[in-house]
């Protein structure tokens, strides 16, 4: 489902005399539909570097990236966007949203950016924001306003709104309180049981051992400092 081959990648400092750092070099790696594989490696082994270039955030400078019969690499804008919609899921750090946007629209979002019906879009927010301890006297607000946990919980919600036959989480239990991360951890395992393919950054070691059926450590592919 998800197929990185040689993948490169160097960033040119413009304001540094144009000096070219490279970062990453000749990675590789494949991951099955149902399964989910770990990233791992020391800081500036290209981590977070290789999620946001399967991502498309990033251009690789040589390579290839293929997510089902698409290669990112070269690929145009409007296919990447269309690749977010229907087939690639990112749970990042950070929830990112329109400010004043209730937390119910925030999550129902990306059914309904597929088509699904409101009211079954609705429903499945609820559930998952429900899952996740997010009060229901919340679900009307913005959650630009919510404490930073309760941010994560709602963005979490969000990227497993719609089942995406290929996933990258970043992070996802980071200072999450045990119940919750309970809850990320099912929820990550019903993604695989659907068939996902799933690439994550886990500095969680438990939480690693018990959802990734592999790891693979990208030091040996890391030749700079970026993270």
């Amino acid at each position: 489902m998800i197929t990185v081959e040689n993948l490169s990648k160097s960033f040119t400092l413009h304001n540094q005399g144009s000096a070219v750092i490279d970062v990453m070099r000749g990675a590789n790696l494949s991951v099955a539909a149902g399964e989910c594989v770990a990233l791992t490696g020391q800081s500036g082994a290209g981590k977070s570097t290789l999620m946001r270039m399967i991502y498309g955030n990033y251009f690789a400078s040589s390579g290839s990236i293929r997510i089902g019969d698409l290669d990112l690499v070269g690929a145009e804008p409007r296919q990447i966007l269309a690749l977010r919609r229907d087939t690639l899921g990112y749970v990042s750090q950070f929830l990112r949203v329109v400010p004043r946007v209730a937390t119910l629209e925030v999550v129902a979002e990306p059914l309904l950016a597929v088509g699904q019906d409101r009211e079954a879009a609705r429903a499945r927010a609820e559930e998952l924001l429900r899952r996740l301890n997010i009060p229901q006297t919340l679900w009307s607000l913005s959650p630009t306003t919510f404490s930073g946990g309760e941010q994560q919980r709602v963005n979490i919600a969000r990227g497993f709104a719609y089942d995406y036959p290929a996933m990258l989480l970043d992070e996802p239990t980071a200072s999450l309180d045990p119940v919750n991360r309970e809850v990320v951890l099912s929820l990550i395992k019903e993604a695989k049981a659907r068939g996902a393919a799933i690439i994550g950054i886990f500095h969680d070691a438990e939480a690693r051992s018990e959802v990734c059926d592999r790891e693979i450590d990208l030091s040996g592919f890391g030749v700079g400092a970026a993270a």
